[in-house]
């Protein structure tokens, strides 16, 4: 009987947790399944229809996946606070620490920022695939925010109109977009870094020319973010 359970769970849950990779005292855990190049990331720990359809996925489909040791959307900092999405550029890094840790003397402010620009390249060569691989952010919003908020920034749009506008893809490649343009899901291309960057994720892939989805859906909406990462898995190389 005890090797029939540790059968069907090995079946269940069949990745294995190879390692956790941190940037400054920010952590996340590392799964693996396969041998796909696909990478994956979950960053905010209170989006947490995102943290299950990333397990589902990565459980069917294979790849590597970040999930962030945290339960919040903002994470402890050195006695302070940060929205670990907001870390992936010094500038936005910088601007990130001083709006949720105003009372910081400019010192300890600097300090940390060096600390986090030391990190972050091993960081972002980590969890960026290589080759011209995909990697895809999960998250989920709760306040309102939706595909429109993106259109002025963005190079291109495919936006539907039997489709809620709080669920869409954010992509950085073109041929990525004009495959996702043809999908029932609404999707907006940026392609091009900003002016001035928030420290988002999605710049740095920019920066680095990485093909990068994000695929934002409406929390609780499980089912949704599935089929919309099933779409990419099944369309996109």
């Amino acid at each position: 009987m005890n090797f029939i359970i540790t059968v069907l769970l090995n079946i269940v849950f069949s990745w294995s947790i190879n390692d956790y990779i941190i940037i400054d005292t920010i952590e996340f855990k590392v799964v693996k399944k396969g041998n796909s190049d696909r990478k994956f990331i979950w960053l905010h720990g209170d989006e947490q229809t995102a943290k299950m359809a990333l397990e589902h996925h990565i459980n069917k489909y294979g790849g590597t996946a970040f999930f962030i040791m945290n339960n919040l959307r903002d994470v402890e900092f050195h006695g302070g606070l940060i929205d670990p999405n907001r870390i992936f550029s010094s500038y936005g890094a910088k601007r990130n620490i001083h709006k949720y840790n105003p009372h910081w003397p400019a010192t300890k402010k600097q300090q940390l920022l060096d600390g986090l620009n030391k990190d972050r390249p091993s960081f972002l060569k980590a969890i960026f695939p290589t080759n011209g691989g995909l990697l895809i952010a999960l998250h989920n919003n709760y306040k309102g925010y939706n595909v429109h908020e993106e259109v002025a920034i963005s190079d291109s749009i495919s936006i539907k109109k039997d489709q809620n506008p709080r669920d869409f893809y954010l992509c950085t490649n073109r041929e990525d977009f004009e495959l996702l343009a043809k999908s029932p899901f609404n999707v907006v291309l940026q392609e091009n870094s900003p002016k001035k960057d928030n420290g988002s994720l999605s710049w740095a892939a920019i920066d680095n020319n990485v093909r990068y989805i994000n695929i934002e859906t409406r929390l609780g909406w499980l089912s949704m973010q599935k089929r919309m990462l099933a779409y990419i898995e099944k369309n996109l190389q």
